[in-house]
């Protein structure tokens, strides 16, 4: 019974963890928008992102929001590193939960 039960949590956990081929699609086609970690359950960081995006853009006319936006270009390629870890880690949190 053990065993059937676990396979049934791999199940869930196969049917509930977010697509990692979605969220790279997320982060290449509105790259510094933090769709993707939006997506990915990390919501405060995503906003943040956001907002350093849109203030970075809107400054940049006048020459101050380079910075910003290159800061949330390279966050973007840093990201290109980390999403296996979230999504493992997002696969950790249901295999707990469902426990």
């Amino acid at each position: 019974m053990d065993t059937q039960r676990e396979l049934l949590i791999e199940q869930r956990v196969a049917n509930e963890a977010k697509s990692p081929i979605v969220a790279y699609l997320l982060l290449i086609f509105l790259w510094g928008f933090g769709v993707h970690r939006m997506y990915l359950g990390r919501w405060i960081s995503g906003l943040i992102m956001l907002a350093i995006w849109a203030i970075g853009w809107l400054t940049a006319p006048i020459l101050i929001g380079w910075p910003a936006v290159g800061f949330v270009v390279l966050w973007c390629v840093i990201d290109l590193f980390l999403i296996p870890g979230m999504i493992a880690a997002d696969r950790e949190d249901i295999r707990r939960r469902l426990r």
